[in-house]
């Protein structure tokens, strides 16, 4: 009997260790079954998506490129960090690897309707950050101007999800911000953040794309998305990546207060394609935010993170959009340079670093 009362005591912790397992293994509470991202709900629905790990069997989805128009989404402010109003095409100038170009200025500041993806790590020891991120959604309408925008939710450890489909109204993505659990080791930062870029290729032609990142700073397990391919995908994509890392170096938070945070210290513009996988590989979070002409910030406590929230959306609402149609195609990096022409202000050029010229061959596949 003694025997038979062990086998079944061992039997029942055996069932009781799997359990536990299973329920560490679980996705969110109220987070659905696994379906495409085409599926999502139209911008204002209440509809929940259905969450969608990037498939391993997967390559990286193509999207088509027209490099005949390049947008430059640029930030300039004071030192104060008054933004700067009133400025046109005759106040700057653009130059195109090295080779000024002519431009057209867009002045409408906070006009158009954004599109808005919020992707939060939620891998590795990013649990230590869930009390300040549940704090987040109420801050999502400085980025959609009260509902004239919209917003979604990419969470992401090894491989992202999305939770939340774009809607108007950001209940949803509070809600859920409020009720994150950890995920698996992974920080798997270069495929979240190309899975949210597809994400924003997809909204319409008019708004203005922004991804939100969360992270650390350097990636952890990226499978889909090398270096190589988030330069060439940041580079042809208009859409404006701004990162907010934890964990951050007593250098980080004093680089961030001189101002330097945007405009990219560690990226020579002018430096090889090489150099530029070197830092992405170094500060991917940082590097991605400076190629797209975004900004990077790091925190560490709940004051310090909702100021950089709001300071981010208010820099994304009121940029400039520089365009013009590049002089030379030669397919690959191009970096860009912008300036003002007469700085009366001593401000700030917050820019896109660079953009990916794509074959007219390559574009139409």
């Amino acid at each position: 009997m003694t025997a038979i009362f062990l086998s079944r005591a061992s039997l029942c912790a055996s069932l009781l260790f799997a359990a536990l397992i299973c329920c560490a293994q679980e996705p969110f509470t109220g987070e659905p079954a696994n379906a495409p991202p085409a599926q999502q709900s139209a911008p204002g629905s209440s509809q929940r998506p259905s969450a969608k790990p990037l498939p391993e069997q997967e390559p990286p989805p193509t999207i088509r490129i027209n490099t005949s128009v390049v947008l430059v989404p640029t930030l300039v402010d004071k030192p104060s960090g008054e933004i700067v109003y009133g400025l046109d095409a005759r106040d700057f100038t653009l130059e195109d690897n090295g080779v000024k170009q002519e431009i057209h200025v867009d002045d409408d500041l906070d006009s158009q309707p954004v599109s808005l993806v919020v992707c939060i790590q939620r891998g590795r020891s990013s649990g230590l950050e869930f009390d300040k991120l549940a704090k987040l959604g109420p801050l999502l309408d400085l980025f959609t101007a009260g509902g004239r925008g919209e917003a979604a939710l990419v969470v992401f450890d090894s491989k992202p999800v999305y939770l939340d489909a774009f809607s108007r109204d950001t209940g949803d993505i509070t809600e859920d911000l409020q009720r994150l659990r950890p995920g698996d080791g992974g920080a798997a930062i270069l495929d979240a953040v190309g899975y949210s870029v597809d994400l924003l290729e997809h909204r319409p032609p008019d708004h203005r794309r922004v991804l939100l990142l969360i992270s650390e700073s350097r990636d952890h397990g990226s499978k889909k998305f090398r270096a190589e391919d988030l330069v060439e995908r940041v580079g042809t994509s208009n859409t404006l990546v701004l990162s907010l890392t934890f964990s951050p170096t007593k250098a980080a938070l004093i680089d961030w207060g001189k101002g330097n945070a945007g405009g990219g210290s560690s990226i020579d513009v002018m430096a090889p394609l090489m150099m530029l996988l070197a830092a992405v590989h170094k500060n991917a979070a940082r590097e991605i935010a400076v190629m797209s002409g975004g900004e990077y910030a790091a925190f560490t406590k709940e004051k310090g993170f909702q100021d950089r929230v709001d300071e981010l959306a208010s820099h994304a609402r009121n940029r400039y959009i520089l365009s013009f149609h590049p002089s030379d195609l030669t397919p690959g990096l191009h970096t860009i340079q912008v300036k003002l022409n007469n700085d009366n202000y001593g401000a700030r050029v917050v820019a896109r670093a660079s953009y990916w010229a794509v074959s007219d061959a390559s574009a139409a596949h």
